[in-house]
C-alpha cells in the first residue's frame, strides 16, 4: 500500500476551499469527472481526522494485511431463541475444509458504519415523501454508536450525507432528498459505494455495511432503455466477493407499476436473481418491501439483523496464492437453536 502523503505535503488551503465548496449543498451531484477528486481529498481529510482520535480498543475491529476477516450474522431457528452473548469458543471456522485458528474476535457491540443506498428512479420517483419518511425510521433504529452515511442514486449518484452519528443532522438532510429524474445506474453506484466511501472505514478499523432500496433494474440489462452503467454485473460481483463489507439489497417491487405491458419481465427477472446473488456472496439474504410505505419495517428488521453480526479474523494455516478462490465455512459449536450466515470464501491477496 502506498504510503499517504504528510499534511505538510498536501496543502491544507486547497482541502478547506475544495470542501467549502463540495458540502456547500447536500443536493450535491457526483459527476464521473469529479469522482477522483472527489475520493482523493475526502480519504485525506478523514484519515486526518481519525489519525487525531484514538479509538476505544472494545470498539475497534482489526485489519491485519494476512488476517481474513469475516462477519458472521447469527439467526434464531425458532422464536424465542437468543443469539447474543456468544463466544469464541462458540465458533469454528474451516478454509478448503482444514480447521483455522480464531486469532480475533468482536462481539455484536463493535460499531457499525452504515451507508443507506436510495434507487430514486422509476416509479419512486413520486414517492419521495415515504422514501424520506423510511429513511428517518432507518435512523431511529440504527444504534448510537453507529454512523450512517446516505446517497441516492439514478443515472448519477448524489450525496445526502457524508458519515455521522448525529441522528438530527442525518434527518435534516434527508428533507432535503428531492425528486430526481435519470435512468438506474444501479451497478456503478453499488461500485463507486463499496470502493470509495467505505475506505474511511477501513481506514478507522470500523465494521460496515451498504444498506441498497432498489428493484435491481439497471438500465444496462437487456431490453431496459437507456445505456446504464459502465461497470457490468461480472464486474460488480467480483467487487462484493473481494469486500469486506456487508451488503444487504432489499428489493423494492416496482413491476406492475414500470412494465404494465409486460416488456420488462425478463429483466426484473434477472434483476431479482442478480440481488439475490449479491446478496449470497455477502453471505445475506434479499430482503423484500412490496411498497414503498412497507420499507418502515423492512429497514427496521435490517437494524436487527445488523446486531447480531459477530466479527472473526483468522490467519490461513496453508500458503494462499494470489488470486486463488478459498472456500470458508462457518459453524456454531452446541448450539443447534441458532443458524450462521457468512461470506463462501475469499480470493487470496
Amino acid at each position: 500500500m502506498a504510503k499517504m502523503q504528510s499534511e505538510a505535503e498536501f496543502p491544507g488551503t486547497v482541502m478547506l476551499v475544495f470542501f467549502a465548496v463540495s458540502f456547500m449543498s447536500p443536493r450535491l451531484w457526483v459527476r464521473r469527472g469529479l469522482i477522483c477528486a472527489f475520493v482523493l481529498l475526502t480519504a485525506h481529510c478523514y484519515l486526518l481526522t481519525a489519525k487525531a482520535q484514538t479509538p476505544d480498543a472494545l470498539d475497534t475491529i482489526r485489519i491485519d494485511s494476512d488476517l481474513v476477516n469475516l462477519n458472521v450474522s447469527i439467526l434464531s431457528r425458532s422464536p424465542g431463541s437468543g443469539a447474543s452473548h456468544l463466544e469464541k469458543k462458540d465458533f469454528a471456522v474451516f478454509e478448503n475444509g482444514a480447521p483455522q485458528e480464531i486469532s480475533f474476535f468482536a462481539s455484536i457491540d463493535a460499531p457499525f458504519d452504515l451507508v443507506l443506498l436510495l434507487d430514486l428512479s422509476g416509479s419512486t420517483s413520486d414517492k419521495i415523501g415515504l422514501i424520506r419518511k423510511s429513511a428517518k425510521r432507518f435512523v431511529d433504529a440504527a444504534r448510537p454508536i453507529d454512523r450512517i452515511a446516505i446517497f441516492t442514486f439514478t443515472s448519477d449518484l448524489q450525496i445526502v450525507s457524508k458519515l455521522s452519528s448525529d441522528h438530527n443532522a442525518l434527518k435534516k438532510s434527508i428533507d432535503e432528498i428531492d425528486s430526481p429524474s435519470g435512468g438506474t445506474n444501479f451497478w456503478d453506484a453499488l461500485r463507486f459505494v463499496l470502493e470509495h466511501i467505505v475506505g474511511q472505514s477501513r481506514a478507522e478499523n470500523r465494521r460496515s455495511a451498504v444498506v441498497v432500496m432498489t428493484d435491481g433494474v439497471d438500465n444496462a440489462l437487456p431490453g431496459v432503455f437507456g445505456d446504464g452503467s459502465a461497470t457490468s454485473f461480472e464486474d460488480l460481483l467480483q467487487i462484493v466477493q473481494r469486500s469486506d463489507t456487508i451488503v444487504l439489497p432489499i428489493y423494492l417491487d416496482t413491476e406492475k407499476e414500470q412494465d404494465r405491458h409486460g416488456k420488462l419481465k425478463e429483466a426484473y427477472v434477472l434483476a431479482r436473481q442478480q440481488l439475490a446473488m449479491l446478496a449470497l456472496e455477502s453471505g445475506n439474504e434479499v430482503y423484500h418491501a412490496r411498497k414503498v410505505k412497507d420499507l418502515d419495517g423492512v429497514y427496521e428488521q435490517v437494524i436487527r439483523d445488523l446486531s447480531t453480526v459477530y466479527s472473526i479474523g483468522y490467519r490461513p494455516e496453508s500458503l494462499v496464492q494470489k488470486g486463488s478462490w478459498r472456500p470458508v465455512t462457518v459453524q456454531l459449536i452446541g448450539h443447534a437453536e441458532l443458524a450462521v450466515r457468512s461470506k463462501r470464501g475469499y480470493y487470496g491477496k
